[in-house]
């Protein structure tokens, strides 16, 4: 409570006083000093009344005192004294209008200051309580049907064509204009001539950033000259890196609250129409666990659906019995601590309605002491927010979860791992289990999305089965999930609870068809402060068990030995970016293995081999760095240097004499499926000046078989430029015969596969006398791969195989030996036939 400082003041001023200030604590003090001490310890006090004798020898050392002392600075000050030129002396110095100077024995003056001083500090509690009840009715306003516009221009006067304009049917329909109206009209000519200046004054100090916002009662006049109140307010919509200025405008239809307020001045009885109007209910109650309502306005029935006699000191029911029973004791300790501390009160709880339905409610109150400070009542009004709520709690529920699958998501998985990792005291061990499905995006293809997504949902709940306290599932990424496991002992806990989840989901995606792959991840203090690379690395383990494993459900930890693996990857990715660059083009090359025609016992072609020598790992397999270029997609301008250089060989070749020579070179599905491929063939067959027709493209059956219209639509332009097409590792792309008579192929090349079980089956068993036969029916020649020794030679000769590639006759050599290999299998010299 505020405070009075009285100075020296006789004893029948000071009954007088302490009459006028009877709500205030009044202090004393008989000298400057002492005055001081009390100022220093109460910073409530808020005005001195003092004899100027007390507080210094002269007039002039007193009020040098009340205007550098600290004690003193913006604390209102009446000075009393009985000598004129005091008087004289203060009333012509440019003193602040705080400070004031009374005779001593004018009393009534005197109280008139008093009064005057106490009227001030009212004024100010009462702008405080006014914005404090601004600030809520604005709050009350957002959860209200309001009309909300949201604009860039910056013309009041409309026609402002970089306007965007965003109205909601609200807005319109309180104005009476459609949005175009709106927008071409602008709202300064909607607006009442009394209302358009304080409204572009505020406007202007808005858009020039000296205020961020403003609000303020107005009346627009509609189309037929009718006049709306409404109470708008206006605020900036600040964006980031952007020099966009917007606003948004919120009004209210207040034509009624307006009507109201004429009709409270002239009756008592307008206090009744505005609760009426109220969207909830009003109460004044009193403080105790039962809430027994003294008052309830007429909304009490809408909103709990009782009447307001039914709560009425507790006819019928307390208000207390209303309140979901979670709540009720969380909103008697809110209200006592709001009481204790003279705040108003605010919270949001749900209520159970006569029908038995849970609403959200905003109350909103504020106790009513006595004189003495004692609580009579509280007073405050119950708003229904269920709505809003609803919105909120979709929104919410958007923001953390997988609309398809219905799991906590990626972003909500990153927020628990902070939490869990940051604040956890235990010392339970921790990992990440992530199921990888990136290749059900095939399912699509075939099949469409629906059906990939809905295989999804049954993954997902086929996960499920195995969650408890201590595993939880989520959705991070496209087509992946992961369990989140805080409890375990050993790694072969973490491969139990994987193999477990994996036999359950393997029903699903084995009959699909479908490989995936589980990564994992032990969570310790070298990997847990960076979330977003523990996500990346689990993604990499699933990816590399994906392609890597060869157990029945593939797993793989990530450890030092995967972190190695991974460091080489990005090397040879940076070393063939180099040569693409150009910078050390000699480190990828070709070595040719040759295709030997059975019949002539002679060289057909030869397949060009791409090798990748590393600077820092020597010579690395084609399968390892091929498969590193596909993922990065450097294999588009790769594979155009390898072809370049096939050709540049197949030159030599022919300046040498051998003119019906073929090269062979391989495709990958993701050059084939590029929009530039076909481009790329035809200039760098017109650069190297190579005939179309001794070139022999290979592509894999699997490439062919999830993207068969495609591919075979691409196929058929490439045979158009007369070049050959071969179908690489044949019998393990799950291709069907009735396909496999429209694809535009040439040449079936039987995977290795094949040929090394003709040494452990009988004749009679082996499919690959079947494959030649069925080859041969629809016009197309058969080679051989990997074959390693005579006995093989002998069973495909048998069979009637066209050619044959591999040891038996030769490895892939360099340019040099694949000419001296010319020379001796083609022994015509320099004339081939």
């Amino acid at each position: 409570m505020a405070a009075i400082l009285i100075i020296g003041v006789s004893d029948f001023e000071k009954t007088s006083i302490r009459t006028i200030l009877a709500e205030h604590t009044v202090l004393q003090a008989t000298h400057r000093n002492d005055a001081l001490t009390i100022l220093s310890q109460n910073e409530d006090v808020f005005l001195i009344i003092a004899e100027l004798k007390l507080l210094g020898t002269s007039c002039s050392q007193v009020l040098d005192d009340i205007t550098t002392l600290p004690q003193f600075i913006r604390r209102h000050i009446i000075l009393l004294t009985s000598d004129d030129e005091d008087i004289h002396e203060i009333e012509n110095l440019p003193l602040e209008p705080h400070i004031m100077a009374c005779r001593s024995e004018e009393t009534k003056l005197l109280h008139t200051l008093i009064v005057l001083q106490l009227e001030r500090r009212h004024r100010r509690e009462l702008m405080q309580r006014l914005r404090e009840q601004t600030s809520l009715f604005n709050s009350i306003l957002w959860q209200s049907p309001v009309g909300i516009a949201i604009s860039q221009g910056n013309c009041p006067s409309g026609n402002d064509k970089d306007d965007l304009f965003v109205v909601n049917p609200i807005f319109e329909q309180i104005t009476g204009r459609t949005r175009e109206e709106l927008l071409s009209l602008g709202w300064v000519h909607i607006t009442h001539p009394d209302d358009v200046a304080v409204d572009l004054q505020n406007y202007h100090k808005l858009m020039t950033q000296e205020i961020q916002g403003y609000h303020m009662d107005k009346r627009y006049i509609k189309p037929d000259g009718s006049i709306v109140w409404v109470h708008m307010i206006v605020a900036r919509i600040d964006f980031p890196n952007t020099n966009t200025q917007k606003h948004i405008s919120i009004i209210q239809d207040i034509s009624d609250r307006k009507a109201i307020e004429e009709a409270l001045i002239e009756s008592e009885r307008s206090k009744s129409v505005l609760l009426t109007h109220l969207p909830g209910m009003a109460y004044r109650c009193n403080y105790d666990h039962d809430w027994t309502m003294q008052y309830v306005s007429a909304g009490c029935f809408d909103l709990t659906g009782f009447t307001s006699e039914e709560l009425l000191y507790n006819k019928k029911l307390s208000y207390n019995e209303i309140i979901a029973p979670e709540y009720q004791k969380l909103l008697w300790n809110e209200w006592e601590h709001c009481l204790s501390l003279h705040i108003p009160f605010k919270r949001e709880y749900e209520i159970i309605t006569a029908q038995k339905e849970r609403k959200w409610v905003l109350e909103i109150g504020q106790g009513v002491y006595s004189e003495t400070g004692e609580i009579e009542a509280l007073e405050g009004i119950i708003l229904d927010i269920t709505e809003r709520k609803k919105a909120e709690n979709e929104l919410t529920y958007h923001h953390d979860h997988d609309l398809w699958t219905g799991l906590y998501n990626r972003r909500y998985f990153i927020q628990l791992l902070k939490q869990d990792l940051n604040h956890s005291i235990d010392e339970r061990k921790r990992a990440i289990i992530g199921f990888n499905l990136s290749t059900i995006h095939l399912l699509s293809i075939r099949y469409g999305f629906q059906y990939s997504q809905e295989v999804m949902k049954k993954v997902a709940r086929a996960l499920l089965i195995h969650c408890n306290q201590h595993i939880q599932l989520f959705n991070t990424y496209e087509n992946r999930f992961v369990y989140y496991v805080t409890k375990y002992e050993t790694r072969e806990d973490l491969l139990a609870i994987t193999r477990k989840a994996s036999q359950t989901i393997d029903s699903i995606l084995s009959v699909e068809r479908i490989n995936w792959g589980t990564g994992i991840i032990e969570i310790d203090q070298h990997n847990q402060q960076d979330i977003e690379q523990l996500l990346r690395n689990l993604l990499i383990a699933s990816e590399r068990s994906t392609i890597s494993s060869e157990e029945d459900f593939p797993m793989c930890f990530f450890d030092d030995y995967m972190k190695a693996q991974i460091d080489r990857e990005e090397y040879i990715t940076q070393e063939l970016t180099q040569i693409l660059s150009d910078k050390h083009p000699e480190r990828l090359f070709l070595h040719y293995q040759p295709i030997f025609d059975l019949k002539t016992k002679r060289i057909y072609g030869f397949e060009a081999l791409a090798r990748l020598k590393s600077d820092k790992f020597g010579l690395i397999s084609p399968l390892e760095f091929i498969p590193i270029a596909e993922k990065t997609k450097l294999i588009i301008p790769l594979g155009e240097i390898i072809l370049r250089q096939a050709c540049s060989f197949l030159n030599t070749m022919k300046s040498n004499g051998y003119e019906n020579i073929r090269i062979s070179v391989n495709i990958s599905p993701i050059q084939l499926l590029d929009p530039s491929f076909m481009d790329m063939l035809r200039t760098c067959f017109c650069e190297t000046q190579i005939d179309s027709t001794s070139i022999n493209l290979e592509i894999t059956e699997s490439a062919v078989s999830f993207n068969f219209e495609e591919v075979n639509s691409i196929l058929g332009e490439m045979k158009k430029l007369g070049v050959d097409i071969a179908l690489d590792d044949f019998g393990t792309g799950y291709s069907s015969l009735s396909r496999e008579r429209e694809l535009h192929v040439d040449i079936i090349k039987i995977d290795k596969l094949f040929i090394d079980r003709m040494l452990s089956l009988k004749p009679e068993e082996a499919i690959t006398q079947d494959i030649i036969s069925m080859a041969h029916r629809l016009n197309q020649r058969v080679i051989a791969e990997g074959v390693e020794n005579e006995q093989q030679l002998e069973y495909l000769q048998q069979f009637g195989c066209d050619m044959i590639q591999g040891y038996v006759m030769s490895k892939p050599v360099d340019h040099t030996l694949a000419y001296n290999l010319l020379t001796i299998h083609n022994p015509r010299g320099c004339k081939d036939t």
